[in-house]
């Protein structure tokens, strides 16, 4: 793909994924089990609606979408971080042990300290955050390296799987309503659960912007990084905690929903190239489309039973990802 190609990609990718997002967010407000129209969307919005409509769309249907929003944003970026600060394809917060992290922790609130439950976005960030301090440190020698990084991550995530399983068998009597959340999904999601997980989101979100240039220096190498005055083991630990905290984020609400991080950087690296100014905003919107579409076809298309979104993301993932394994160039 010469300069010129990359560029018209570029400028057609900036117009058309927008679009695509309120597409997308439209679909998830007005399909469900109560088919519901864009009038009678405008109208619940401006308090003239019949009370059953205004209590899907403001009670049931509104939170879900903006929560999948977010947590579709979250995974994507810091799956986008995670694969360009070590370099590596696979660098995922699902599979280097960033989201299983946050996920023990989480599980620990629910099961272990219930009463706690009020502080479990705080404990997926804090295990997210741990988990990352413990990768670095496994893999430091003198300093590190991402490939270091990537094999400690997958070790540590075997790890922290077999510590939950542990937990689950220990407290087999709670453990019914830790599973759905264990596969991934959106479902009772609501204002309350919005409230306490769009701050540390958002604020995620907005660092972003900061870590382009950081990401995109780092890709040039560590040697070129630091002959150009970079502190690279700085950078890099900075931006794997800005990884841990918007994993940690998405964790906290939908649970370990996996692929969003792997697949979304890649489609859209694919498009556009590696440029963080445009790979970065670009996935966090390609993520949150992602989430909303594959989350209202979840709750759509097995009707009256509801599909956690973690599963069917999963099952649409990891065909796609063997694909993009297979096509020439697709992963380097």
């Amino acid at each position: 793909m010469n300069k010129t190609q990359r560029s018209r990609r570029r400028k057609w990718s900036i117009v058309i994924a927008p679009i695509i997002l309120l597409l997308v967010t439209y679909f998830g407000l007005v399909y469900g089990s109560v088919p519901i129209t864009l009038k009678e969307i405008g109208q619940v919005l401006t308090s003239d609606a019949d009370p059953r409509y205004e209590t899907i769309i403001m009670n049931l249907r509104m939170p879900r979408v903006i929560i999948g929003l977010l947590v579709g944003a979250c995974l994507a970026a810091s799956g986008a971080l995670l694969q360009g600060v070590m370099r590596n394809p696979l660098a995922d917060p699902g599979i280097i042990g960033v989201s299983a992290g946050g996920g023990l922790a989480a599980v620990i609130t629910m099961v272990v300290l219930p009463q706690l439950g009020y502080m479990l976005p705080i404990a997926a960030f804090l295990g997210a955050s741990i988990t990352c301090l413990l990768i670095y440190l496994s893999a430091w020698d003198k300093g590190t390296s991402p490939i270091k990084i990537v094999l400690a991550g997958v070790a540590i995530n075997a790890l922290l799987g077999a510590v939950t399983n542990g937990l689950m068998v220990v407290y087999s009597d709670r453990v019914q309503s830790v599973l759905p959340w264990l596969a991934g999904g959106l479902n009772g999601r609501s204002w309350s659960h919005l409230s306490f997980m769009a701050p540390y989101a958002i604020v995620g979100l907005l660092l972003c912007f900061l870590a382009i240039k950081p990401a995109n220096v780092l890709l040039l190498g560590d040697d070129s990084a630091q002959l150009l005055g970079q502190k690279v083991q700085i950078q890099r630990f900075l931006l794997i905690i800005l990884a841990a905290l918007l994993a940690g984020a998405a964790v906290s609400v939908a649970g370990l929903i996996g692929f969003v991080g792997l697949v979304v950087p890649h489609a859209v690296r694919l498009i556009i190239g590696d440029d963080y100014r445009f790979l970065l905003p670009l996935s966090i919107v390609g993520g949150a489309s992602l989430v909303v579409l594959a989350d209202t076809f979840a709750r759509t298309w097995f009707d009256p039973i509801e599909l956690p979104v973690g599963i069917l993301l999963a099952c649409l993932g990891a065909p796609f990802f063997l694909y993009l394994l297979r096509k020439k160039g697709a992963i380097r």
